[in-house]
This record gives structure tokens, C-alpha cells and sequence, in this order.
């Protein structure tokens, strides 16, 4: 045999022998899922608190130092009871000379009267003139107007003096407590909170990028932290106009519209909306692969059982789960585990074909 023929037999014995293993390799197992769109609802959690729906600020008419706090935190109150009692002794002594007033001036009354009289009588026998009578009655009408004029101070002094006791407005529960004994506050200056009746609303601070995402105001629905399994509901009931530049937040007040027995104000709430979306597709994490592009999974060939490396779009990550936005179809195959040891045109089986 010629050494041409030789040698090319001997090279084509080589590449048989090398391509012989490559040939043999077994398909490689895998775990797959079927791609097929599901209809996306998006849910939204954020914590909150119970509030009164209604809430009064009490305060007092007047300044002056706190004598007495009578309720605390919690206290539940009736119309008229006394809340809170500032020092009174500048208003006591007014109307002790308020009273001192009146006595004087009614005894001032008391004389010019009967000199009136007097004077009429004297005038009927002639033993006085007409002008001597004119005197006395516009004395008795000036000891008149001074009485009135007591009897209006002597009011004023009683007012001031029941301002220093600060009485409940309607039945209520007293929410905060903003001053202490011996603290001085100003007129109009909150001293408590008072929540009013027995509704509640949950207010929560909500990102403003969230309100965007819905048309219309959803139903809420509402859990207490420390009684998840007991669900109730709330309806969007105010939003603030303002955002909180610190936090990037917007204030949201939700009316609960069946509270729970033993809902108290303050007690930390769970917020929940739903948002129904369109028909997308989504993939375990583990499915995630990437070319020198972007994101990208393997798909399975359905009749040559290849896995090929195609490029996807990601609408957006979440926990344990991507959402594609394209790059996929429904029905076809993707590789969940096993990826990594894939390269394009690897044959793969998958384990419950096994």
C-alpha cells in the first residue's frame, strides 16, 4: 500500500476515534417547565395604624400653669366631665371683688332710690323744687346702670373662673395627653386628644410612585399585626395633596368600615390592594441565564430535544419568580436546573421524561 493511502487512512481512523465520544455523550437531565401565561395580579402590603375617624383637640380659653391632669391615655369620658384644671387664684380673687362690686353698687342703688322717692313726695307738697326732684332721678338712674355694669363684671369673673376647669365636649376616649401638672400653656394650646364616637380609620404613608398604579381607589383589606387570620375591610377615604419630601411618601386614610372587636387606636395594621393585570409569563429564578446582551433562558427544541440560549426581555424581578415581557411563547419549554452545564446544541432530557 502506497504511504499516501497509509497515512490518510491512519488520519481518518484518528478523526473517527475523536468524534466517537462526542457522538456517544448522553443527554444531559435536566428539570424544565412549559411556558404558559397566567392572568398578573399584583399585590401591595404596607403597615399602618388605627386612628379615630373623629378627633377633638381640647384646650384651654385662657393661659396659666397645669394644676391638675384628671384623665389619662385611654380613659374613656361623658360629656362635662372635668379633663384637666389650671391654677385659679387670679381668677377667684376677680370674683370676690367682682361680688364686692355688686353689693356696693346695689347698696348705692338701694340709696339713690329712696332718695327719688323722697324727692317725688317732697315735690307733691311743695317743700322741694323740680330740679332738687330731676337730681335724685338721674342719680337713681345712674345707681341703675352701675348695678348692671357689676352684674356684668361679677359674669366675667364666674367665666374666667369656670375656663380654668376643662370640661369634656361630648363622650369620648383620650388619645394623647399633651401637657403635665405644673407645665404653663398659652390660650388655644392643645392639653389632649380626644377621639369621639367608635369609628376608626387606618392611615398609612404610601410611596407616591404607588398611586400610580391605579385608576380608581381599590378596597383594602386590613389585618391586624397580631391577628393575620382575621381579615376585614376599608375604603380610601382621603389622600393627601402633599408629599412628605423626606420619605417620598403621600398620607392615605382609609375608613375601616367593619372593625374588629378590640380594635384599639394606635394598634399597628396591615394594608393590602390587589391590582389585576394583564396575561404574562412567569419563570422560577433558577431559569435566569444571560448572554454578552442581557437576560436570556434556555429553551428546548420539542422535536430534536436541543436546548438553545434565546434572549428575553424581563418585565421586572420578584420574589422567586421573574415576569417576562417578550421574548417567549406560550407552550414552549424552559430549563429550570441544569442550566449552567448547558452549552447550544446539547441534547437534554428531562427528569420526568426519565
Amino acid at each position: 500500500m502506497p504511504s499516501e493511502l497509509r497515512l490518510g487512512a491512519g488520519l481518518a481512523a484518528l478523526i473517527l476515534l475523536a468524534a466517537a465520544p462526542l457522538a456517544a455523550e448522553p443527554p444531559l437531565t435536566v428539570d424544565a417547565v412549559i411556558a404558559r401565561p397566567s392572568t398578573e395580579a399584583r399585590v401591595y402590603k404596607l403597615t399602618g395604624e388605627a386612628v379615630a375617624h373623629e378627633t377633638l383637640s381640647a384646650s384651654f380659653p385662657a393661659g396659666g400653669r397645669i394644676a391638675e391632669m384628671l384623665v389619662a391615655e385611654g380613659d374613656r369620658v361623658t360629656a362635662g366631665e372635668k379633663l384637666a384644671r389650671i391654677e385659679s387664684v387670679q381668677q377667684e380673687q376677680a370674683v370676690r371683688a367682682a361680688e364686692a362690686g355688686v353689693a356696693t353698687a346695689e347698696a348705692s342703688y338701694r340709696k339713690a332710690r329712696e332718695d327719688s322717692a323722697r324727692q317725688d313726695a317732697l315735690l307733691e307738697r311743695g317743700a322741694t323744687t323740680r330740679s332738687a326732684r330731676d337730681a335724685a332721678a338721674d342719680q337713681l338712674r345712674a345707681a341703675e346702670a352701675t348695678v348692671a355694669q357689676a352684674h356684668a363684671d361679677l359674669d366675667r369673673a364666674k367665666k374666667a373662673l369656670s375656663d380654668t376647669v376643662l370640661l369634656a365636649p361630648a363622650a369620648a376616649t383620650v388619645t394623647d395627653r399633651k401637657a403635665e401638672p405644673g407645665q404653663v400653656v398659652g390660650a388655644a394650646q392643645p392639653v389632649l386628644e380626644l377621639a369621639l364616637g367608635h369609628s376608626f380609620d387606618a392611615v398609612f404613608e404610601v410611596p407616591e410612585v404607588m398611586l400610580t398604579s391605579f385608576p380608581t381607589a381599590p378596597m383594602v383589606t386590613l389585618t391586624r399585626l397580631n391577628a393575620p387570620g382575621k381579615p376585614f375591610r376599608g375604603v380610601v377615604h382621603e389622600i393627601s395633596p402633599l408629599v412628605d419630601q423626606a420619605r417620598g411618601t403621600v398620607k392615605v386614610t382609609v375608613r375601616i368600615i367593619d372593625p374588629p372587636p378590640g380594635l384599639g387606636y394606635g394598634d399597628p395594621l396591615i394594608g393590602s390592594v390587589t391590582r389585576p393585570g394583564g396575561q404574562r409569563i412567569s419563570l422560577p429564578w433558577s431559569a435566569m441565564s444571560a448572554t454578552e446582551k442581557g437576560p436570556a433562558v434556555w429553551v428546548i427544541d420539542p422535536e430534536t430535544r436541543v436546548a438553545h440560549l434565546r434572549r428575553i426581555d424581563v418585565l421586572r424581578y420578584e420574589t422567586g419568580k421573574i415576569v417576562v415581557r417578550s421574548g417567549l411563547k406560550a407552550g414552549e419549554e424552559v430549563v429550570t436546573l441544569g442550566s449552567n452545564l448547558l452549552y447550544p446544541g446539547r441534547t437534554v432530557r428531562v427528569k420526568e421524561e426519565e
